[in-house]
């Protein structure tokens, strides 16, 4: 299966195929015949202009397929079944077919095209000039939507520009969820800090991951707890109170076989938190990709002005989620559940992030369709 370009120039009003033939030409000077042609285009490419690029680069002309331009990657399949490619691709593997069924796929993309609504989220990260860093949570949050037939917008803020900007908190007024992601090193922490601060005294949804829950253990410790020198010693390891840590260097890196904590893990959650009413289960199994942890040291500190551990390793040596009570939607999770969200299986925790988003978007619209002053009634 060879992908090749078919260009409209627009000039000549035409679809070229020289392309195509000189990227198969090349193909078969070095041994290798294509059975299927997937040729991408902006527009659907006409039956005789197939049977040319058929003739030319000796295959037959069904298995000539317009690769043409679509709005979204959950298209394409769609698309590829229209031009038959499964069937061309079972025949050619001498595989038996099956009932097609792509009602389902359908129907979700059908959703993701004609949202009902649509929220906005600001994920405060610290590599949103590469938005590509973030794919697989930006794909998930798109998930999360999908569940509400909402349109996800994402806004990238660069953590670092919120820390030297004096009016950083306008930037963040308008979101109806912020997203802190995972990351490495000290630069922009401070940044979300700021971020996470807002979205927990303004009551906006907040959805931590990784590093994202590390940051809201720190500011929680801060600004609740009174320990201004609270933070990670992966960012201060002189600090007193170190409320992140490296579990892993007291436990000794050779029982735990290297230096991050890698793979799945299993976590039980709590009765009445955020996170069990997400999943609907108490124990899940969720993929991890770090090397700081929450330090049990300072649990009582913690809860008793409010944090709450809402789910841990079975053997409780590991936190693994944290929330606050008396608020929309305020979770951080250790682990990546980005990882495992599908457009038809949404993970839980985005799902539920989404619907809290969109729930504060509905506030906030109710809040502003009310008149700032109402004429007193006659004879009050």
């Amino acid at each position: 299966m060879h992908v090749t370009l078919v260009p409209w120039i627009a000039a000549a009003h035409e679809l070229k195929t020289k392309p195509t033939q000189h990227s198969v030409k090349e193909l078969r000077a070095i041994g290798i015949q294509p059975d299927i042609l997937l040729c991408r285009a902006e527009r659907s490419i006409p039956e005789e202009m197939k049977e040319k690029i058929a003739l030319f680069c000796d295959v037959d002309q069904a298995a000539v397929v317009t690769a043409r331009d679509v709005r979204s990657v959950y298209e394409v399949p769609l698309v590829f079944a229209g031009e038959g490619v499964d069937e061309i691709v079972l025949r050619l593997l001498n595989l038996p077919a099956g009932p097609s069924d792509l009602t389902r796929w359908r129907e979700m993309v059908e959703a993701m095209q004609n949202p009902t609504d649509e929220v906005t989220i600001g994920l405060v990260g610290k590599y949103v000039e590469y938005e590509d860093s973030y794919k697989s949570l930006k794909e998930a949050l798109l998930h999360g939507g999908m569940a509400h037939r909402l349109k996800v917008n994402i806004e990238w803020i660069e953590a670092g520009d919120l820390e030297n900007d004096p009016h950083w908190a306008a930037r963040l007024e308008n979101f109806d969820g912020i997203l802190v992601p995972g990351g490495f090193g000290k630069r922009g922490i401070e940044g979300m800090l700021r971020a996470i601060e807002f979205a927990r005294t303004r009551f906006v949804p907040y959805f931590g991951i990784c590093l994202g829950m590390q940051t809201m253990v720190i500011e929680f410790a801060r600004n609740v707890c009174g320990l201004p020198h609270a933070h990670s010693t992966e960012f201060d390891p002189a600090t007193p109170d170190r409320v992140i840590y490296k579990l892993r260097e007291l436990k000794g890196i050779d029982e735990l076989g290297g230096t991050m904590r890698l793979g799945a893990w299993p976590c039980v959650l709590k009765e009445g938190s955020f996170a069990r009413e997400s999943y609907g289960s108490e124990a899940i199994s969720e993929r991890h990709r770090h090397r700081f942890e929450f330090n049990r040291e300072f649990e009582q500190t913690l809860t008793a002005a409010g944090l709450r551990i809402t789910g841990e390793t079975p053997d409780r040596t590991y936190v693994e989620i944290c929330e606050i009570e008396r608020h929309p939607w305020y979770l951080g999770c250790q682990f990546h559940p980005e990882f495992k969200s599908k457009p038809m299986e949404p993970h839980p925790l985005f799902r539920s992030f989404i619907g809290a988003a969109h729930q504060q978007r509905q506030r906030r619209q109710r809040m502003a369709a009310q008149p700032l002053f109402q004429e007193p009634a006659r004879g009050d």
